[in-house]
């Protein structure tokens, strides 16, 4: 069965992102506007610079065309927070991305946008999936739908959210303090529009690895420690400012500061938030879901705000964000929102914005973590992805959601919660979470303590405990 986890359908290419199932979940889509009599306006796709993502990208465009839909497709990749934007400024029922974001690059996938250019809640995917299951795709070749008219290249599809970017930016900020970058693309499709942007803002900025590769170079697509090695010591050797990076859709960041210190996403979260509140001055709590820091929690409650805790998924954050007029969302994975953009991850502002503070403020990121730390208090977070045998999912399924068993921690448990996964939080405020990852079949374990010994020790205690 195709299913949508917390970020679309992913698969891997060749055993189920095939040509027939791509259309299965094209003509599923056309059903679904059809049932919300949503079939009035275009449908914008995107594709990132994966293995058969413009293929894709065409097969899809032929299922809804031969169901008399407009689609919207660009000449050219793009990320996939441009797709929510066009979704939101044009005001469209629809858009859709094919990408497997951070994923290996043996898998692909599709992303489903809606109004508002918000992620697909989940009734919509559960949906989605049952006409997926009854779906018999009709299809109109590619030429023949340009010729009838229903296929339109937009001329430029980046100008209004580049322009709308930079209106939130301080240029003159960026200008002024000239900022030496170097962008690792990650062969991805957020290349263009943080050229552009950091080419306004004056700023020198040299890139690495922004040609079309498949295979991503060898590495995963995604901005870890683990692969932004290469950029650390180009950033080192080249006396960078800083070094930044996306993943393969540019909705995903890492950071390299002038030190060679890999800045995490929960300290961009946490740098971000306290620049935005303490330095210019905006007011609101901030959101994060189960797998992220607590320092967030600390910094929103020394400006009189609440941190807000919801589950693994980025359509949860941007509902909570409008819901309390929250002033950023983010998660560990590396994605965040800022108020008064779009619903949904954007490394391209998130680096602007980044960037900016650094101009603002006159310290490199490690410099401003440290000042967090001696506020806050030092927070370190470990993480363990476990693959195991398919079979066993049931029984780990059992042991945590239904008998709600434990380990025998070392530290007091001060209480669980069960909404997404299981999460144990400690006395001392340090907590472990175990869940199921909603877009690869792996087993995730997230801990996180004052010390990274404290941290992969709860780890352990759940791997004995689960025998994996």
């Amino acid at each position: 069965m195709i299913k949508f986890g917390t970020g679309g359908w992913r698969a891997v290419i060749g055993e189920d992102f095939i040509c027939d199932n791509v259309r299965k979940v094209a003509a599923g889509i056309l059903q679904l506007m059809r049932e919300q009599n949503k079939t009035d306006k275009p449908v914008i796709i995107g594709y990132d610079r994966r293995f058969l993502s413009e293929n894709a990208a065409i097969w899809v465009t032929e299922v809804l065309t031969a169901g008399g839909i407009t689609v919207w497709l660009p000449q050219r990749s793009v990320p996939t927070p441009l797709v929510m934007h066009t979704v939101k400024d044009k005001e469209l029922h629809f858009g859709i991305e094919i990408t497997a974001s951070h994923n290996p690059a043996n898998y692909n996938g599709i992303k489903l946008i809606v109004e508002e250019g918000r992620d697909a809640p989940l009734e919509t995917t559960a949906r989605l999936e049952e006409l997926i299951e009854k779906a018999e795709p009709d299809f109109l070749p590619f030429e023949k739908a340009i010729e009838n008219g229903l296929v339109e290249h937009p001329k430029n599809p980046f100008n209004k959210f580049l322009d709308d970017i930079i209106a939130l930016l301080d240029m003159n900020a960026l200008r002024e303090r000239g900022l030496r970058v170097l962008f690792d693309s990650m062969h991805g499709s957020g290349t263009y529009p943080l050229l552009v942007i950091f080419y306004t803002a004056r700023c020198t900025i040299d890139t690495m690895n922004i040609n079309k590769d498949a295979y991503f170079g060898g590495l995963m697509p995604a901005p870890s420690k683990k692969s932004l090695s290469a950029l650390r010591d180009s950033v080192l050797k080249g006396g960078y400012d800083l070094g930044i990076a996306m993943d393969g859709d540019g909705d995903r960041l890492g950071i390299i500061d002038k030190n060679g210190r890999y800045i995490d996403a929960n300290e961009i979260l946490c740098m971000l938030y306290y620049y935005l509140v303490k330095y210019k001055g905006w007011k609101g709590p901030v959101v994060r879901n189960l797998a992220t820091t607590h320092m967030l929690d600390r910094i929103a409650e020394s400006f009189g705000e609440r941190c807000y805790e919801v589950p693994v998924g980025f359509k949860y954050i941007s509902s909570k964000l409008d819901e309390v007029d929250a002033v950023l969302g983010g998660e560990s994975s590396g994605g965040l929102t800022v108020k008064g953009h779009i619903h949904g991850k954007d490394s391209v502002y998130a680096a602007s914005l980044f960037a900016e503070m650094v101009s603002v403020i006159g310290k490199s990121p490690s410099e401003l973590m440290d000042e967090l730390e001696e506020k806050y208090g030092h927070f370190e977070m470990v993480e363990d992805n476990l693959r195991f045998d398919p079979s066993y999912k049931p029984v780990i399924q059992n042991i945590l959601m239904v008998e709600k068993k434990l380990p025998e921690f070392s530290k007091k448990v001060a209480r669980v919660n069960y909404e997404d996964g299981c999460k144990v939080y400690f006395e001392d405020d340090s907590f472990v979470i175990c869940r199921f990852s909603g877009t690869e079949p792996l087993l995730r374990i997230f801990a996180e303590a004052d010390n990274a010994e404290t941290a992969s020790k709860y780890i352990s205690e759940f791997k004995t405990f689960l025998k994996i």
